[in-house]
């Protein structure tokens, strides 16, 4: 599989790709450099369609990043505290590399500090796979990949970077959906991690919003059962793990 995020960047509809370079410009123009990173690189290196895009600036503090970006763009400030600037009429976020301590349970429990000069690949440890932890610098289509992200990717693997992918529930979900949508093998190590990870007080919305994915975009949702099933999660949807083994009629349903 020849996956090449840098070469597939026409796939972006023409004035997503024209915004791209803009804010790229201008960040540069300022001292920063932007990286795009997250599913809109993987699903790049796949060679699939890009809806929305997430930029990641280093070297650029946020009251200098702001700056730069309003003098071409407004933006909405709703993930302000997060250090996550998003551009109105767009579907672009640009943020900050940020370093995030659990304080609390669940999704949100986390006391956040947006920190530019942190290396990269500190910045890339914080994602939840090596998949989603790949960057490409749009202008001059580098690639960083310090956790093998693309490896992984035409490896058909699905792996976490770092211990602190058990600070977050939310994220044995994820591999949930993620595993159904691409057809991606678990990592062992990965689902022997889940297997230790409690759902704590996820919200019905987000835990919701997962399920969505694998029934919506999954290409075959039983991966994503299985791993439920393989990560001990099942129990925590008992309905579900009540038909386990249900016998299926063989005349309507002959693949069960």
């Amino acid at each position: 599989m020849n996956l090449d995020p840098a070469g597939n960047l026409h796939l972006l509809k023409p004035e997503l790709r024209e915004v791209l370079s803009r804010v790229c410009g201008l960040i540069a123009a300022a001292g920063g450099r932007a990286w795009l990173v997250g599913g809109s690189v993987r699903d790049l290196a796949l060679g699939e369609a890009v809806s929305d895009l997430d930029l990641e600036v280093f070297g650029l503090p946020a009251d200098e990043l702001r700056a730069c970006l309003t003098a071409e763009f407004e933006l909405d400030l709703v993930g302000q505290s997060f250090g996550i600037l998003k551009l109105r009429r767009w579907p672009v976020d640009v943020g900050l590399p940020r370093r995030e301590a659990k304080i609390g349970l669940g999704h949100k429990g986390f006391e956040v500090h947006s920190d530019p000069d942190m290396s990269l690949p500190d910045a890339a440890a914080r994602r939840d796979f090596t998949i989603n932890a790949v960057y490409l610098d749009p202008l001059s289509g580098e690639i960083a990949d310090p956790w093998a992200g693309l490896k992984d990717l035409g490896n058909g693997l699905l792996r976490h970077t770092s211990p602190a992918f058990a600070e977050d529930p939310l994220r044995v979900l994820r591999a949930m959906q993620l595993a159904a949508r691409f057809e991606l093998t678990v990592a062992p190590a990965t689902i022997a991690l889940c297997r230790d990870i409690a759902p704590e007080d996820l919200p019905g919305e987000r835990i919701w919003a997962e399920w969505v994915k694998l029934i919506t975009l999954g290409r075959r949702p039983s991966l994503g059962l299985k791993f439920l099933h393989e990560s001990g999660w099942l129990v925590h949807f008992p309905q579900l793990e009540a038909l386990r083994g249900c016998p299926q009629d063989p005349t309507y349903h002959p693949e069960g």
